[in-house]
C-alpha cells in the first residue's frame, strides 16, 4: 500500500487522518452486508447523499495490509473507487474501525501484516524475501518505507535499521509500532530525492516499490542519493505492471529496459539485474 498521507499528532497515540476530503469514503465495520449495500469481494458499499460508504468485516484478528488492499482493489476494478486520495482515505477508515479504538486497530494491523509477510501468507511476501536476501552488511536504510513493515522485519532480524518516508503520518505510525514492540528503528521524514543522511552512512539502502511513484528525472535523482548514502549496496525493487496503478500513486509503467536505463544513468562500481515478482536492480557504489 502507498503511504497514507496522515497528519502528525502526539507520538504516544496513532496518528489521525488529515481533514476529510470532500465526499471522502466512510468506513464502518459490519460482519454482515448491511441493508442497501452491494457486496463487492471482501467489502460492500453504497452511496448516500453523495458520499461513498464502505462496510467491512475485519476485526483485530483479521485486519491486515493484504486484506485491505485486496478489498479496495476490487472496488477500484468495479469502478466504485477512483484515485489515490480516495483509496488511501478508504484504507485508513477501514483500519481505524477494525477495533474498538484506533490504537488497538493500528496495533492489530501491524501485528497481522508482519505475521502474514513472515509466513508467506500474502502476495507481497516474496518481494520482502527477495529484498531481505539482497541486503549487504549490518545496517540498512529503507527509503520510501510507508508503514515500515520491511524496516521492522529487518530490525527483528537484528539489523541496524533506519527508515524514511515523505509522509509524516506514515513515519509516526512506524515509530509508534517500533516502540510498541521494542525495536530500535529510527524513522525520519525525508524525500528520496534529497535524503537527510550523510554520505556512506548505511551499508545497504533499499528503494522497494518506490521509483514507480517518481517521474524519470526524480527516479535518477533518487538513485544518485541512494548511492551517495550507501557504503556497500543499493537495492531497487519495482513492480512490472500492464499499466500504472493510479490508486497506488504509480506514475510510470516500468519494464526490465528501465532497469538497464537506470544502471546506465548513474555512476556505480557494478550493477546486477534480476526478475523475480517484478524487477530488481542491485548497484554497488563507487569507492
Amino acid at each position: 500500500m502507498t503511504a497514507t498521507d496522515l497528519a502528525t499528532t502526539s507520538t504516544s497515540a496513532p496518528v489521525e487522518p488529515s481533514p476529510a476530503l470532500p465526499f471522502a469514503p466512510r468506513a464502518l465495520r459490519s460482519p454482515l452486508v448491511p441493508s442497501g449495500f452491494t457486496r463487492c469481494g471482501l467489502l460492500s458499499w453504497r452511496r448516500q447523499s453523495g458520499a461513498l460508504l464502505i462496510a467491512h468485516p475485519f476485526d483485530e484478528r483479521s485486519i491486515s495490509d493484504a486484506v485491505v488492499v485486496d478489498g479496495l482493489v476490487a472496488l477500484v476494478e468495479a469502478g466504485v473507487l477512483a484515485g489515490q486520495a480516495q483509496f488511501e482515505s478508504a484504507a485508513t477508515g477501514i483500519i481505524r474501525t477494525a477495533a474498538d479504538t484506533p490504537a488497538d486497530a493500528w496495533s492489530a494491523f501491524y501485528d497481522n501484516s508482519l505475521r502474514e509477510l513472515s509466513t508467506g501468507a500474502c502476495a507481497f511476501a516474496p518481494v520482502h524475501r527477495r529484498a531481505r536476501s539482497l541486503i549487504a552488511g549490518r545496517s540498512v536504510l529503507e527509503v520510501g518505507s510507508c508503514f515500515g513493515f520491511f524496516a521492522l522485519a529487518c530490525a527483528l532480524d537484528g539489523l541496524e535499521v533506519s527508515a524514511c518516508d515523505i509522509s509524516p503520518g506514515a513515519v509516526s505510525l512506524l515509530s509508534l509500532a517500533a516502540r510498541r514492540v521494542g525495536l530500535p528503528v529510527v524513522a525520519t521524514v525525508g524525500n528520496a530525492t534529497a535524503l537527510p543522511y550523510a554520505d556512506d552512512s548505511a551499508d545497504t539502502v533499499t528503494l522497494i516499490h518506490l521509483l514507480e511513484h517518481l517521474d524519470p528525472a526524480g527516479a535518477r535523482t533518487a538513485l544518485g542519493e541512494a548511492l551517495r548514502v550507501a557504503r556497500k549496496r543499493v537495492v531497487v525493487g519495482v513492480p512490472f505492471e500492464d499499466k500504472p496503478s493510479p490508486h497506488f500513486g504509480h506514475l510510470v509503467r516500468l519494464t526490465e529496459d528501465d532497469l538497464y536505463d537506470w544502471a546506465r544513468s548513474v555512476p556505480h562500481a557494478g550493477a546486477e539485474i534480476l526478475v523475480d515478482h517484478g524487477g530488481w536492480l542491485i548497484l554497488t557504489p563507487e569507492p
